[in-house]
């Protein structure tokens, strides 16, 4: 029988990081190998697919066909549609037939599964052998939803780049996958390929600070007016520990008129701030241009600055954003975590500023910080992870990550560092008002 595998990817970060786990020998043989890309934009219609972005044809050879997505669902949106169960046996047919799959043996990779459009092209596939390649930090934090066992024990693998030495990931966790580390030095062989002729700089003098854009507003976790000033607080901060040449990579969907408004606060300081444009991955610019430094919030970027090029990190806002993340279980709630734990302050003292990450973090602690924030986010997804949250909130470490948890998130779940509640049901109910009129009041 004819082996197939299927890689889906809706980012050229993750095509990136599939490349480089095929050339590190991470899949077995197949007799095809055809990547499926899907465009998750609010209006794909105006925003190129990754297999329309620059250096994505240096990708394309390691894959015998390049399959649209969308164009299979038209004009169903690949976020916001999920075939009924009595349809996926005539739609598996169908999709077989379109790309000329016959009764080959499936084996699918996939990004995100516990979302459409991944979760989808899973169920499609009933019979397909699962592996799951990580979303960056996301990787690190628990399943977002709970997923169907049909689909989940069906998946082998997690793949992720070593983002954080040491820390295993908790996505999935509750099936049991085997973590495989895809290696860093294939990723940024896969990146040297993307940057194409374009030559780590050797120019002798310091390379300048790249700040980075992430568009927090389009996910409503700031308002425009509060990420504008975010990146007003990049180009000082960056200015303020003695660079002069700025670069600002903004997220491709933000307004204009914010660069326009950094160009002229870096100008009044005495200081050039240039706009990177062109849609390229991070890494491609550290390769390009050697920053000296690189700022941002949460972004993934920020850690494979440090791990995989060793230049150096700071961030601006995270906490504010770990304040303004609803609900408690949001995905982005680790990533932020790990960034502030890790990251230094570029607001901070100026002896503490743009150093390697937090020596004071043992891969033990940053386990249980982890564990604990994640049970907090998802305790019947992982109440496996009770134990290991107990011992952090009650350990060495409770006090200064205190900060990370809610005080009603510890008193709901009966965690240490929570407000004793009686067993009492009239007890309790008048606890759960002093805990809503405490809110109120904070407000």
């Amino acid at each position: 029988m004819r082996t197939t595998q299927i890689f889906y990817a809706s980012t050229l970060y993750g095509a990136a990081t599939l490349a480089a786990a095929l050339d590190s020998g991470c899949f077995g043989p197949a007799d095809r190998r055809l990547l499926l890309v899907g465009n998750n934009a609010a209006v794909p219609e105006t925003t190129p697919a990754l297999d329309e972005m620059p250096g994505f044809e240096k990708l394309r050879g390691r894959f015998d066909t390049v399959l649209s997505w969308n164009e299979a669902i038209e004009p169903l949106h690949p976020a916001g549609w999920s075939p009924r169960n009595d349809d996926v046996p005539l739609l598996e047919r169908h999709l077989r037939k379109i790309w000329d799959l016959g009764d080959d043996r499936i084996e699918i990779a996939l990004e995100s599964v516990q979302v459409a459009p991944a979760l989808t092209i899973a169920r499609l596939f009933p019979e397909a052998v699962l592996d799951v390649y990580a979303d960056g930090l996301m990787s690190y934090g628990p399943t977002r939803n709970k997923i169907d066992p049909l689909v989940g024990e069906r998946v082998r693998r997690l793949l992720h780049l070593d983002l954080v030495p040491g820390l295993a990931p908790l996505l999935l966790g509750e099936f049991g996958p085997e973590a495989e580390v895809v290696p860093a030095e294939a990723f940024t062989k896969v990146v040297a390929e993307l940057a194409g002729s374009a030559a780590p700089s050797d120019s002798g003098e310091d390379g300048p600070a790249l700040l980075l854009g992430q568009y927090l507003a389009a996910l409503s976790l700031l308002s425009p007016a509060e990420e504008e000033e975010l990146h007003v607080r990049m180009v000082r901060g960056a200015i303020a520990r003695g660079h002069r040449r700025l670069v600002f990579k903004p997220h491709p969907t933000a307004p204009d008129a914010w660069t326009r408004r950094l160009a002229q606060e870096a100008e009044a300081l005495g200081a050039e701030l240039t706009v990177l444009d062109r849609p390229v991955l991070a890494e491609v610019v550290y390769r390009e241009q050697r920053p000296a430094l690189v700022v941002g919030c949460f972004s993934t970027a920020l850690m494979t600055a440090h791990a995989f090029y060793g230049i150096p990190v700071a961030r601006v806002g995270t906490r504010m954003l770990l304040e303004r993340l609803t609900p408690y279980q949001n995905s982005n709630r680790v990533p932020a975590t790990l960034v502030d734990a890790l990251v230094p302050d570029l607001e901070a003292d100026v002896a503490q500023a743009a150093q390697a990450p937090d020596a004071d973090w043992d891969a033990e602690a940053l386990a249980g910080l982890v564990a604990a924030v994640g049970f907090a986010m998802q305790p019947k997804i992982r109440p496996d992870l009770r134990d290991a949250a107990v011992r952090h909130l009650s350990g060495p470490f409770a006090e200064r990550t205190r900060h990370y948890f809610k005080l009603r998130r510890l008193t709901v779940l009966g965690l240490p560092g929570g407000i004793p509640v009686p067993r009492h049901p009239k007890v309790r109910r008048l606890a759960r008002r002093a805990l809503k009129l405490k809110r109120v009041l904070a407000r």
